[in-house]
């Protein structure tokens, strides 16, 4: 069984292109989540998992374009494996017309953990919670393991990470939506500071994002490290990578996937030189 969850939108959630920028999504899986949770918890232990749970990580899938609308956007979230200590949700954002054709944005798997917060620690799984996830399980091949990469220094490629207050949930750690948010900073941070613009008729897009949460940021006045580097360069997309350290201790890493798209036919275009340039040599 799928839960769903219609997900109002609003104008600040759009880019400069007029469409809903792709950190926005992660913030209505959250929303889809949470809603879940609260409406399958068969009693108030389960209920935890509405509020004592961590990323530990997100799979995100670029289909095609969301814009604004005054009507809300389905979003169709269900469990594709359960564990011990740990258990992945699969996503669905859509729009469905009136003769039930769906129109696809995004599709996602997130990894989960519970969490005690009290103690700053993961916890198995209560039977009550397992027997509430098994209802929504609809069973699919495991998340992929991240890839292990060590840090590249490039030029350009050094952002701190300032935290706001607002960026804090309620345990004091950084909600696990706002690290899109730092990496794409980043990201933009590299590719204006040495590559320039793509050219006018062209743009970027975010086609795939992998995020690993390793260890909790929290708020304080000091930044923390984030480097971001190019890793490879295809025909027409771009892989970027990323980690957020405090000190030598990784805290995040993302794997990004952009590709170069003609804004006059909306297919992709081959990477300027600027953009291939940027790869290490090795």
């Amino acid at each position: 069984m799928r839960h769903l969850y219609r997900c109002p939108l609003r104008w600040a959630d759009l880019d400069l292109l007029g469409h809903v920028n792709n950190v926005t999504y992660v913030d209505y899986m959250q929303e889809a989540r949470v809603d879940m949770f609260r409406t399958h918890a068969p009693d108030s232990r389960a209920d935890d998992l509405a509020e004592g749970v961590v990323v530990v990580r997100h799979e995100v899938t670029y289909v095609s374009s969301l814009t604004f609308s005054f009507e809300p956007v389905a979003v169709e979230c269900w469990v594709t494996e359960i564990r011990a200590a740990s258990f992945t949700m699969g996503y669905e954002v859509f729009a469905e017309d009136e003769a039930g054709e769906r129109t696809v944005f995004l599709r996602a798997r997130t990894v989960l953990t519970p969490y005690v917060f009290a103690t700053e620690r993961p916890r198995r799984l209560h039977a009550g919670e397992k027997e509430s996830l098994t209802r929504l399980l609809e069973p699919d091949e495991p998340v992929r393991p991240p890839a292990a990469v060590g840090v590249v220094e490039v030029p350009g490629g050094a952002y701190p990470v300032h935290v706001r207050f607002s960026d804090v949930d309620i345990y004091g750690h950084v909600n696990n939506v706002k690290y899109f948010e730092y990496f794409q900073e980043a990201r933009i941070q590299l590719l204006v500071s040495q590559a320039g613009e793509l050219g006018e008729g062209y743009h970027l897009v975010v086609a795939q994002t992998d995020v690993d949460y390793v260890r909790p940021i929290l708020f304080r006045p000091e930044p923390y490290d984030c480097r971001t580097w190019v890793s490879r360069t295809g025909r027409t997309s771009v892989v970027f990578e990323s980690v957020v350290r405090d000190g030598d201790e990784v805290l995040a890493r993302a794997r990004v996937v952009g590709v170069c798209i003609d804004s006059a036919t909306g297919r992709p275009a081959p990477v300027p030189d600027a953009y291939r340039e940027l790869t290490p040599r090795c």
